[in-house]
């Protein structure tokens, strides 16, 4: 895949935003160390380009509301096109799946389910196994705390090694 090229002021100001959401024009500029106008040139071309894919809120869901949250791994029993477009399709229109990884390996999708309790969890997966997706096995595993979730340092992800 061909990569627009990024500088090292594109990289500062895609990290800004991920840290911190939507800024004023002023602030982004103050923090890419660069003036306002040519940094908002920036980000528009940044985000036409496809760089950025929205602006989230990161809540603290536990203080929301009682959930219970579900890591699922599933193989599935055909790897054919077709299977994985069906299971694909069904876990998009899944609410209760917030996140779906398609992975080389033992398994093909890794999944992280949000219920409200796990009866509602098993009705998920009851649901699943229904609609005949093609899947050969499944583990669940009870998440019973989050030790990190952050997203990746792009300075560091995106620094070229002399090597």
């Amino acid at each position: 895949m061909k990569r627009l090229g990024l500088d090292a002021t594109d990289i500062r100001i895609l990290t800004a935003i991920q840290m911190h959401g939507q800024l004023s024009k002023n602030r982004l500029a103050e923090i890419a160390n660069i003036s306002p106008t040519p940094c908002w040139a920036r980000l528009d071309r940044l985000k036409a380009a496809g760089f950025v894919r929205g602006y989230h809120a990161d809540l603290v869901l536990d203080k929301i509301c009682d959930f219970t949250e579900v890591v699922v791994t599933a193989s599935l029993t055909h790897h054919r096109k077709s299977d994985f477009d069906r299971f694909e399709s069904f876990v998009r229109g899944q609410d209760e799946i917030t996140e779906c990884i398609a992975t080389g390996g033992g398994m093909d999708y890794v999944m992280r389910v949000i219920c409200a309790n796990l009866t509602a969890f098993q009705t998920l997966m009851e649901a699943m196994l229904a609609a005949e997706l093609g899947i050969d096995r499944y583990m669940t595993y009870i998440a019973t705390r989050r030790v990190k979730s952050s997203q990746p340092n792009l300075s560091h992800l995106t620094a070229r090694t002399g090597k």
